[in-house]
């Protein structure tokens, strides 16, 4: 038989089923990863005396060797050989002999592939914490340029109240902070070891698996072998933590295609980050963001996917579990392209202040600093706002804005007005106002720069 575990079977596989089942064609990003582990692995079976040392180290070598025709694309992976694993043994055995059959001693491809995928997102967390970090020093750096930039604050998509375009920016940045914070809280959960649980029982070779997760640098072992080969809490932690991530990269992605639209006009985006159209010249059109704000939809079915796969399993290792990887790699590479798109486009994007003021100039989104200037005379704020939606309406019929509007004309709302009512209209003095912590007060802004700036030194 050509299968390494043949033994059992009088017929080769149907080609069908062979193709349907294996998962080389994906398994096959986890090469790097498998190939760690199983050094790990054959080092502690030499050094526990389960195969002999010079047999430990052949293998050693024979795997070192796989890993450069890995590294320099070598390496031409089997459909018949089923999986990484499988395929890497088989490799193994054509290059140093039936001495390679040793390297499976004490495991399973169960708690196999599970080490591996630790291993991987582990990796792969690590890296996207920098891309984060990345995204957010985009951020806080158009933010510094910006703390005196003033740009209508929206509820509803309605014009509400001015704010600081720095302190709009920084509602992303933190944001990215706790999609930071959870992608390092849920690294103690990857690095937990499985390898040395078997296929679900453990093994009757006296292995020393705190030494292989020394090794690889793990923190734990799973101190249950049934759960080390079918849990998938881990990837399930990634896929919603990403889902989570790119829901928040899909917000700011509706704000840039809303910001550069000609209705809006409050960003240009850089030539680079934009395409056009084949029909209609005139067009710069904001695919990047667009297609951010799409790709939130493959993470959501990524975890949903997993999601559904692991609702009805029973212990232990099932075939389902072969649909928990295509996924977690879909996932892992739309955050990456999307993170790598992300902190550029927000590095070069034109801010148009002088189009922000103006839209702050016509709207009524000072109005509640009427309100508040009435209750410091000593009117109820209910009364107060009952005035104000008044003079709005009045305004408003009278297509003026509320700085138009002559002295005069607020007295006959209310004798409380005197005249340093336009003093307490005025967008700068609105937004300086707000100067409670986390306010949109520039004096806040710059201490939540400085704030932003500590967080990414450490």
């Amino acid at each position: 038989m050509s299968k390494l575990w043949g033994g059992r079977f009088t017929k080769e596989t149907n080609k069908l089923v062979e193709e349907f089942t294996a998962s080389i064609s994906f398994d096959q990003k986890l090469a790097k990863d498998d190939i760690a582990g199983s050094l790990a692995h054959v080092q502690m079976l030499g050094e526990c005396g389960i195969i002999p040392v010079e047999d430990a180290e052949k293998i050693k070598d024979g795997l070192l060797a796989i890993q450069k025709m890995v590294h320099a694309n070598e390496v031409e992976f089997l459909v018949e050989d089923e999986d990484i694993h499988m395929n890497i043994e088989k490799l193994l055995i054509e290059k140093i002999g039936p001495v390679g059959g040793k390297l499976h001693t004490g495991r399973s491809r169960n708690d196999q592939v599970a080490t591996d995928m630790h291993l991987y997102l582990r990796t792969k967390t690590t890296e996207l914490i920098k891309l984060i970090d990345d995204v957010q020093e985009a951020l806080v750096e158009q933010a510094k340029e910006h703390v005196q930039t003033l740009i209508p604050g929206y509820t509803h998509l309605q014009r509400a109240q001015p704010v600081s375009f720095a302190h709009h920016l920084m509602a992303y940045f933190w944001m990215f902070e706790r999609d930071k914070e959870r992608l390092i809280e849920s690294l103690k959960r990857v690095n937990w070891l499985p390898l040395g649980s078997g296929a679900l029982a453990g093994t009757t070779f006296p292995i020393n698996r705190e030494r292989v997760a020394e090794l690889l640098g793990f923190e734990t072992v799973y101190p249950n072998s049934m759960d080390a080969v079918s849990d998938r809490d881990f990837i399930l932690e990634f896929l919603s933590i990403g889902s989570i991530i790119m829901t928040h990269i899909s917000r700011f992605s509706e704000e840039l295609v809303i910001w550069s639209s000609q209705e809006f006009q409050f960003v240009e985006l850089d030539d680079s980050f934009c395409t056009g159209s084949s029909i209609m010249p005139q067009k710069k059109n904001p695919d990047v963001p667009e297609l951010l704000r799409g790709k939130t939809g493959r993470t959501y079915g990524n975890l949903i996917g997993l999601l559904t796969v692991l609702k009805g399993l029973p212990l232990a290792y099932n075939k389902d579990l072969q649909e928990d990887k295509e996924g977690m790699f879909d996932t892992v590479e739309t955050l990456e392209g999307s993170l790598k798109l992300l902190a550029p486009m927000i590095e070069t994007m034109t801010v148009k202040k002088d189009v922000m003021r103006k839209a702050i100039n016509n709207d009524f989104s000072n109005a509640t600093d009427i309100a508040d200037y009435l209750v410091t005379k000593g009117l109820p704020f209910r009364e107060a706002h009952e005035v104000i939606g008044k003079i709005v309406l009045y305004s408003i019929q009278s297509n003026k804005f509320l700085l138009d509007l002559s002295f005069e004309e607020y007295q006959e709302f209310s004798p409380l007005f005197e005249e340093d009512i336009y003093e307490v209209l005025a967008p700068e003095h609105v937004v300086a106002v707000r100067n409670s912590f986390g306010g949109t007060a520039p004096e806040q802004v710059e201490k939540q720069i400085q704030l932003a700036e500590g967080k990414l030194k450490r």
